[in-house]
Protein backbone atom coordinates (compact mmCIF):
# COMPACT_ATOMS: atom_id res chain seq x y z
CA UNK A 1 0.00 0.00 0.00
CA UNK A 2 1.10 2.92 -0.61
CA UNK A 3 2.09 5.69 1.93
CA UNK A 4 2.70 9.89 1.96
CA UNK A 5 6.18 9.01 2.53
CA UNK A 6 6.72 6.34 -0.65
CA UNK A 7 4.55 8.94 -2.60
CA UNK A 8 7.15 11.90 -1.57
CA UNK A 9 10.16 10.08 -2.13
CA UNK A 10 9.29 8.45 -5.40
CA UNK A 11 8.05 12.07 -7.00
CA UNK A 12 11.46 13.48 -5.23
CA UNK A 13 13.13 13.66 -8.71
CA UNK A 14 12.53 15.85 -11.82
CA UNK A 15 12.09 13.56 -14.18
CA UNK A 16 9.61 11.43 -12.56
CA UNK A 17 7.88 14.55 -11.48
CA UNK A 18 7.61 15.47 -15.16
CA UNK A 19 6.85 12.25 -15.86
CA UNK A 20 3.86 12.15 -13.92
CA UNK A 21 2.68 15.79 -14.53
CA UNK A 22 3.01 14.63 -18.19
CA UNK A 23 0.63 11.83 -17.68
CA UNK A 24 -2.01 13.06 -15.23
CA UNK A 25 -5.09 13.69 -16.96
CA UNK A 26 -3.96 12.56 -20.70
CA UNK A 27 -5.14 8.81 -20.55
CA UNK A 28 -2.11 6.73 -21.85
CA UNK A 29 0.98 7.79 -23.25
CA UNK A 30 3.59 6.07 -25.01
CA UNK A 31 6.96 6.15 -24.10
CA UNK A 32 8.25 7.58 -26.99
CA UNK A 33 5.87 10.94 -26.48
CA UNK A 34 7.45 11.52 -23.25
CA UNK A 35 10.97 11.21 -24.41
CA UNK A 36 9.92 13.68 -27.24
CA UNK A 37 8.35 15.49 -24.70
CA UNK A 38 11.12 15.64 -22.15
CA UNK A 39 13.91 15.24 -24.62
CA UNK A 40 15.59 12.86 -22.49
CA UNK A 41 17.34 9.64 -23.43
CA UNK A 42 14.82 6.63 -23.68
CA UNK A 43 16.67 4.57 -21.66
CA UNK A 44 16.77 7.65 -18.78
CA UNK A 45 12.81 7.53 -19.07
CA UNK A 46 12.39 4.27 -19.16
CA UNK A 47 14.22 3.53 -15.74
CA UNK A 48 12.34 6.53 -14.29
CA UNK A 49 8.63 4.91 -15.30
CA UNK A 50 10.19 1.42 -13.86
CA UNK A 51 10.77 3.33 -10.95
CA UNK A 52 7.15 5.15 -10.96
CA UNK A 53 5.72 1.22 -11.74
CA UNK A 54 7.47 0.13 -8.69
CA UNK A 55 5.78 2.54 -6.47
CA UNK A 56 2.25 1.99 -7.65
CA UNK A 57 1.98 5.27 -9.36
CA UNK A 58 1.37 4.26 -13.06
CA UNK A 59 0.73 1.02 -14.84
CA UNK A 60 2.03 0.26 -18.00
CA UNK A 61 0.88 -1.58 -20.90
CA UNK A 62 2.42 -3.24 -24.24
CA UNK A 63 1.06 -2.39 -27.81
CA UNK A 64 2.99 -3.98 -30.40
CA UNK A 65 6.73 -2.49 -29.84
CA UNK A 66 5.07 0.18 -28.03
CA UNK A 67 4.58 0.68 -24.08
CA UNK A 68 1.94 2.83 -23.31
CA UNK A 69 1.79 4.09 -19.60
CA UNK A 70 -1.25 5.84 -17.47
CA UNK A 71 -1.87 6.85 -13.93
CA UNK A 72 -2.82 3.93 -11.94
CA UNK A 73 -6.49 4.03 -11.40
CA UNK A 74 -6.46 2.02 -8.27
CA UNK A 75 -4.16 5.13 -6.44
CA UNK A 76 -5.69 5.51 -2.93
CA UNK A 77 -7.73 8.49 -3.27
CA UNK A 78 -5.32 10.94 -0.86
CA UNK A 79 -2.67 10.04 -3.52
CA UNK A 80 -5.21 11.52 -6.59
CA UNK A 81 -5.76 14.36 -4.74
CA UNK A 82 -2.70 15.17 -4.07
CA UNK A 83 -1.49 14.86 -7.33
CA UNK A 84 -4.02 16.96 -8.84
CA UNK A 85 -2.72 19.93 -6.23
CA UNK A 86 0.54 18.93 -7.21
CA UNK A 87 0.76 18.38 -10.87
CA UNK A 88 -0.27 22.09 -11.64
CA UNK A 89 2.47 23.71 -9.62
CA UNK A 90 5.14 21.28 -10.76
CA UNK A 91 4.11 22.20 -14.47
CA UNK A 92 4.55 25.64 -14.23
CA UNK A 93 7.91 24.77 -11.81
CA UNK A 94 9.20 22.36 -14.93
CA UNK A 95 7.86 24.76 -17.22
CA UNK A 96 6.25 21.55 -19.15
CA UNK A 97 3.86 21.73 -21.64
CA UNK A 98 0.27 20.91 -20.76
CA UNK A 99 0.01 17.74 -22.93
CA UNK A 100 2.74 14.75 -24.44
CA UNK A 101 3.27 15.06 -28.10
CA UNK A 102 1.82 11.93 -30.54
CA UNK A 103 4.81 10.57 -32.30
CA UNK A 104 3.47 6.90 -32.57
CA UNK A 105 -0.18 4.93 -33.60
CA UNK A 106 -2.31 4.29 -30.16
Amino acid sequence: MLTPTQLCKCLGDDTRLSLISLLHGQGEVCVCDLVESLQAPQSTISRHLAQLRQCGLVVARRQGTWMHYRISPDLPGWAKKTLTQLVPAAREALALNESAASCCEN
